[in-house]
């Protein structure tokens, strides 16, 4: 691609926006904006801080099938409403937003009822666990004006400040050719990788959980309660790693450089480390082939190789992100750093990035634009094109081949 061209896109994608804007429905700024909690569990009293420590805002409610985190949740708010059923909080009209913190299989439903009941959506990624599930959730939003924000926090931190003024000056990157991606961890000698013994209490039982509608694929299966406290294991609920850990990573770049749905993907790996029952792999390598989307007269789509190795035995490696470019890198770990290549830019000089972010800044980005009718950093379509994406990886791993993207049809091939 031409330097001018290439100048063009990443001056374009340095605005950090990634797809179509959409209006949401302003509200007072002074307002309190009142919040409902879908999922009571760890992720969903974490927002629940998060919530609190933003202005004006207040946590009106919790629901959750499992009664003992309705327990602890009215421990942590004694004012907020406890229902097992969802929908309680939807018919409540003084509730202004939901958030939705519950296993992917569930998010779909949850999503669409929440946007038909009128409310505002901050939804936990990855948005659906399967295609048909994320074109009804598109189809949902697309009716609606309501501010929706997916949970990829990275994009509204200071590391996202940071890469955009970095991308701003295309002669210090150049010609992108590869974004390489690790996410290793290690665990206690014993304990395996999101293993929570401590829930599996007498008390964790049939009568205590509302099972039907945890499992509403098979609402007449008996009540499991290593499933119900290990779901990231199971395909049925979760894509394991893919969707808990590559999304969040593969947000943050999709949004950096406007990347849309792979053209394929390639995943392989295996239960190497914890062979405990679980399905989602705990040892993988993930590639993704894609497409700036940026076309010139004659000349098509430039290509980018995407990859994401990661495992649950050996933590050296750690987390982190490299976009290789013709003139120099962009690197993210615990922070961002610029590399010029000496070979091609002799003259230039590493760069560390600086800004900083409070832990509640993409609730409060959500918050904002419920009140001013602003754009969210994880709007619907960046959450849209992540997703397709850790489908097509978790696709081709099961189907034990790669997998293409269909942009006609909509479809994997």
């Amino acid at each position: 691609m031409p330097m001018d061209s290439r100048r063009k896109f990443l001056g374009t994608v340095a605005t950090g926006l990634a797809g179509t804007l959409v209006s949401v429905p302003s509200a007072s700024a002074s307002g309190c904006v009142r919040i409902g909690i879908i999922g009571a569990g760890d992720r969903g009293l974490e927002l629940c801080n998060q919530i609190r420590a933003c202005a004006n805002t207040e946590v009106a409610g919790f629901a959750d099938i499992y009664t003992k985190r309705l327990e602890r949740a009215g421990g942590v708010v004694p004012a907020a409403k406890l229902v097992s059923d969802y929908r309680q909080l939807l018919d409540d009209k003084d509730i202004d937003a939901m958030v939705i913190a519950t296993p992917p299989h569930l998010h779909a439903q949850q999503f669409c009822d929440a946007l038909a009941a009128g409310k505002h959506v901050y939804i936990e990624k990855t948005l659906a666990l399967t295609v048909g599930d994320a074109k009804r959730m598109r189809a949902a939003y697309q009716q609606t004006r309501h501010a929706v924000q997916v949970g990829h926090q990275a994009c509204s931190s200071g590391h996202a400040s940071d890469v955009t003024r970095f991308l701003a000056q295309p002669d210090e990157v150049g010609h992108l050719s590869a974004l390489a991606m690790r996410h290793f961890r290690n665990t206690p000698v014993n304990k395996p990788q999101w293993s929570r013994p401590a829930m599996l209490t007498p008390d964790l039982n049939a009568n205590s959980v509302a099972w039907k509608h945890f499992s509403p694929q098979s609402p007449e299966a008996a009540f499991d309660a290593q499933r119900f406290v290990h779901w990231r294991y199971f395909w049925e609920y979760s894509s394991g790693a893919i969707s808990e850990n590559m999304s969040q990573q593969l947000a943050f770049w999709y949004r950096a450089l406007n990347l849309q749905i792979p053209a394929s993907a390639s995943m392989n790996g295996g239960v190497f480390v914890w062979p405990d029952g679980r399905e989602t792999p705990d040892t993988m390598d993930v590639a993704f082939i894609q497409t700036t989307g940026v076309r010139t007269t004659g000349v098509q789509p430039e290509g980018l190789l995407v990859s994401w190795s990661a495992g649950f035995g050996n933590s050296q490696l750690g987390v982190g992100e490299h976009l290789l470019g013709r003139a120099g890198s962009i690197s993210r770990d615990n922070q961002v750093r610029y590399f010029p290549q000496k070979m091609t830019r002799p003259e230039g000089s590493e760069i560390l990035g600086r800004a900083s972010q409070a832990p509640e800044a993409h609730m409060q980005n959500f918050l904002d634009a419920i009140r001013f009718g602003s754009e969210t950093n994880a709007n619907f379509d960046l959450g849209y094109r992540v997703t397709i994406a850790c489908i097509m990886a978790a696709e081709s791993y099961r189907q034990k081949r790669t997998v293409h993207w269909d942009q006609n049809r909509e479809i994997i091939t």
